[in-house]
């Protein structure tokens, strides 16, 4: 059973930049598809962005544009989102996502889910 850890929100300025980091236990990240997904309050969950086990594919939000970076290390079975240029309307909790074991191809299912971290921004 994988157990997913997210972590690294805060509180920032509009404009600001985040890491979060989604660690895994009780199996290895690097065999998954990994999905970073956001809620803000009174909205529905929505996926970010995410990529396969292989990273040869990756599905993203029409609003990613070029602000959120996802990314692995494997060696620290650890998966990251970096987040530039933060505006007010990207505060959420952002969760982490882990399924789709060795498909490449969207849509993955995915089946653990870190328990989320807050990310606000303030203008």
């Amino acid at each position: 059973q994988v157990q997913l850890v997210d972590s690294g929100g805060g509180s920032v300025q509009d404009g600001g930049s985040l890491r979060l980091a989604c660690t895994a236990s009780g199996g290895s990240l690097r065999n998954y598809a990994v999905g970073w997904f956001r809620q803000a309050p009174g909205k529905e969950r929505e996926l970010v962005v995410a990529v396969s086990w292989s990273g040869r594919q990756a599905d993203y939000a029409d609003f990613v544009k070029d602000r959120f970076t996802i990314s692995r290390e494997n060696n620290k079975n650890t998966a990251f989102l970096q987040i530039s240029n933060l505006k007010p309307e990207d505060t959420a909790v952002y969760f982490c996502a882990a399924g789709g074991q060795h498909i490449d191809y969207p849509p993955w299912e995915f089946d653990y889910w870190g328990q989320g971290t807050q990310v606000t921004v303030s203008s």
